[in-house]
């Protein structure tokens, strides 16, 4: 024990002395919670719309008069011209084109009008999707109000809807818990395997392999630092989603620690193993960098796993932050109990005794 303190004391001297480390620490959480849900967003808006008016009609000038009133679109031109809408696709200044034949008014009374041509620019495949929905449903709402006469009762009235979780369908509160993990990921992940390598590169730990220090001592002694930074951050992140954001979990917070502290000695022991196998601290960086960029996508950080093909649906079953992803989203905006996601729980601890026995296993003591 006396030598586990020992370790202790000296890792969080190295992160004190440092005169980088304990600012990333403090400031780096603090600006990713600040700044990156401000951006990394799903919501499409500002959708800008060329209507090309063949009609001049009270009809064409309703739909467009809705298009420039919509909440997500932006009528950018009215033209009688096609080519020039289409100019104005190309050169990105016009996301969606929507054309309105001659006679649509006069034909809609008959049933027999041509039907509104919409074209969109999927260059950006979200957005030209999106886009095309919103002008879609801009006119058919639009539709609706000209047809009131035969029928008066809309079809808003005839449904109703209800957003289950996420009342406000608002994206940050989906993003917030996924930025939480990927702090750990970079906290957590880089730090313990940059801290060792850098000592391998300038000889100290040569020092420590002649001692009698044990290896399971010295693995310990060297991730118990980063274990409680974690969770520091994790404090700091949460405060940050209440004060700023409004997001407060809905569940245990108790459970989102359990799960954060699981969560920790998953990465950290990665990363030592990791570190154990680099020679240069270039080396490991590049090595984590690969396995980070495959946590982010493929665990369901970004994008659902339910959207993925059935392969990489099965490949997700071995990365550990699609297990307490799906813990913190469904704590804070679910309040979810630890017996409805024990399988969770016990996923992360199986990942947490492999990778720290691996750790310590590959640990190259040479007394």
């Amino acid at each position: 024990m006396r030598t586990f303190l020992v370790l202790f004391q000296k890792e969080f001297l190295q992160i004190r002395r440092n005169p980088f480390m304990p600012k990333l620490i403090i400031i780096f959480p603090i600006m990713i919670m600040l700044l990156m849900p401000l951006v990394m967003t799903m919501d499409v808006k500002n959708v800008n719309v060329a209507v090309v008016d063949l009609d001049r009609s009270t009809t064409s000038r309703r739909i467009a008069s809705h298009i420039e009133a919509s909440e997500y679109l932006t009528l950018a031109t009215t033209t009688a011209e096609f080519p020039l809408a289409m100019q104005a696709l190309e050169q990105g200044d016009v996301d969606v084109i929507v054309q309105i034949p001659d006679h649509f008014e006069r034909d809609m009374i008959s049933s027999t009008a041509k039907r509104i041509s919409i074209s969109a620019n999927a260059v950006n495949a979200t957005k030209g999707g999106m886009g095309m929905q919103y002008v879609v449903q801009t006119i058919a709402r639009t539709l609706v109000e000209l047809r009131g006469e035969k029928s008066p009762i809309e079809i808003s009235e005839l449904v109703t809807i209800e957003n289950r979780y996420n009342p406000t369908l608002n994206y940050r509160h989906y993003m917030i818990p996924a930025l939480m993990i990927i702090l750990f990921i970079l906290v957590c992940g880089f730090l313990p395997a940059l801290s060792i390598v850098g000592e391998k590169e300038v000889g100290t730990i040569e020092q420590i392999n002649v001692t009698p220090v044990s290896r399971l001592t010295f693995t310990l002694g060297k991730l118990s630092p980063y274990w409680l930074i974690g969770l520091f951050v994790l404090t700091v992140a949460m405060i940050v989603a209440r004060l700023v954001y409004g997001l407060a979990p809905l569940g245990s917070v108790g459970l989102i620690y359990l799960g954060a502290a699981l969560f920790i000695l998953v990465i950290s022991g990665f990363s030592l193993t990791i570190a154990n196998f680099s020679e240069t601290m270039q080396q490991s960086m590049f090595v984590m960098f690969f396995f980070i960029m495959l946590f982010m996508l493929m665990s369901g950080l970004l994008t659902p796993v339910d959207s993925m093909p059935l392969w990489a649906q099965h490949f997700t079953i071995i990365l550990p932050p699609r297990y307490f992803i799906d813990i913190l989203r469904s704590v804070y905006l679910k309040g979810t109990t630890l017996v409805d996601m024990w399988q969770n729980f016990a996923a992360l601890g199986i990942f947490a005794i492999v990778f720290n026995t691996l750790a310590t296993l590959t640990y190259k003591k040479q007394a």
